[in-house]
């Protein structure tokens, strides 16, 4: 059985809130439940925090003993080097995600430290974004 993590980053507890116009009206839990029930499979956990510090702790803990991570760093996709170095340094592959198509917003958002070290990008579908990152892992 695969072990996979999804990690967020800011703002993402937001989600169902936050620019529903953008996100959407779903709850990020609602979304993960719906996500363990169509693949029992799977051993998917997640994790969310607004702090950078954070997201590097989780990812230096998970990124020797898990199959997989999927990572939207939200905001620290453009800003953080630290995340990117993360990355850089684990086994664990990494899948980054984006809800919304980071192209097509603020241009500081077309710059991204995670994707020069992440195994793929999947950026624009929406919540279905987390969904194809986890299909890559079981493919």
């Amino acid at each position: 059985m695969k072990k996979l993590i999804i990690i967020n980053g800011p703002n993402i507890n937001l989600l169902g809130k936050r620019e529903t116009s953008i996100y959407g009206t779903i709850t990020f839990s609602d979304f993960f439940e719906t996500l363990v029930h169509k693949h029992p499979n799977v051993t998917l956990e997640q994790y969310q925090s607004n702090i950078e510090g954070e997201l590097i702790d989780k990812i230096q803990e998970v990124g020797y003993s898990y199959d997989g991570i999927i990572l939207n760093a939200a905001a620290y996709t453009h800003t953080s080097v630290g995340i990117g170095d993360a990355i850089k340094a684990i086994e664990t592959p990494v899948i980054e995600v984006h809800i919304s198509n980071t192209f097509s917003r603020e241009e500081f958002r077309h710059q991204s430290y995670i994707s020069p070290n992440a195994k793929g990008v999947i950026l624009g579908f929406g919540l279905k974004s987390y969904e194809l990152a986890l299909q890559s892992f079981l493919d």
